[in-house]
């Protein structure tokens, strides 16, 4: 579930293996590309941490955060 907090949404995933993590995060960066819309991010073995804001916005929860949230869901869910 996302959570909002310090003008980010934030989730932390956790998957099989290293492989399931990188193949999730490679699948959300094509996503992010097309929206031209960045996470900030990071992996460790099998851990993925997503904060999302827009930076033009001066860092702070847009819609543009919420639809890539969003997106990030579908992509678990498929």
């Amino acid at each position: 579930m996302w959570e909002e907090k310090d003008d980010k949404l934030n989730r932390a995933f956790t998957f099989k293996d290293f492989s399931e993590a990188f193949a999730f995060m490679t699948r959300v960066a094509l996503a992010a590309e097309k929206m031209d819309h960045h996470p900030t991010w990071d992996n460790e073995w099998n851990k993925v941490n997503i904060s999302l804001s827009t930076h033009s916005a001066g860092g702070k929860v847009t819609e543009k955060d919420r639809e890539l949230a969003e997106k990030i869901d579908n992509i678990l869910k498929s």
